[in-house]
């Protein structure tokens, strides 16, 4: 039994650095991304997949589904952090005009807060653990950048090569490119098998990096 952690694929708004909307659908790379982690997983033993509602996230799960011939459950507590306002603006925007909406302290207009995002995932990861203890197989978790970012740093042994968040505090940062894929076994606590690979992605469906921190 373990978590299979994945992020959502390519939109062309984590490409150019906007704060995305729920319905931002994945680009036609991040399609073909999500292709080729199906490719990959279709015979890895899974046997749920769980999955944000948000358009990114089930874009990404529906070739994993075809794959395996599974349904797609879908989990509103796996949503990626809810920026308010700020979603449509480019940070470009954002950092001109002095805002760091990573900030601990910054709480966006009309959005969630850290402290109530990190209560909401924490919800979300309980489920999740309670779901792949009681499975056969393993358990597919589809979801978004910072969440795998709040499950790293907050609720597993992080591996010794990342800090504790995207900046890298106390160590290189955690990094979550589109459609990595994080392999956890556990529970108490949930380690790392695999980190945050995209071995699946080469020539032109390769995740260059340009959207490695987009949300």
């Amino acid at each position: 039994m373990a978590i299979y952690l994945i992020r959502h694929g390519e939109t062309a708004s984590n490409r150019a650095s906007i704060v995305q909307f729920p319905d931002t659908p994945l680009s036609s790379r991040g399609i073909a991304q999500a292709e080729r982690l199906a490719e990959r997983l279709a015979g890895a033993g899974i046997t749920e997949i769980l999955c944000s509602d948000m358009a990114r996230a089930q874009m990404t799960a529906e070739p994993l589904a075809r794959a395996t011939g599974l349904a797609v459950e879908l989990e509103p507590d796996l949503q990626e952090r809810h920026f308010g306002d700020h979603r449509g603006t480019p940070y470009s925007e954002l950092h001109a005009q002095g805002l760091d909406i990573f900030a601990p302290d910054h709480e966006p207009p009309g959005g969630e807060s850290w402290a109530a995002f990190h209560r909401r995932v924490d919800r979300a990861f309980d489920a999740v653990s309670r779901r792949a203890a009681e499975l056969p197989g393993h358990l597919a978790v589809v979801t978004h950048g910072l969440v795998c970012h709040s499950i790293t740093a907050r609720r597993t042994e992080r591996p010794g090569a990342v800090g504790t968040d995207s900046y890298g505090r106390d160590g290189p940062p955690i990094r979550f490119g589109n459609t990595s894929l994080s392999i956890l076994t556990g529970p108490d606590p949930w380690r790392f098998e695999l980190f945050a690979c995209t071995a699946h992605l080469d020539g032109a469906v390769a995740d260059d990096g340009s959207a490695l921190s987009g949300l």
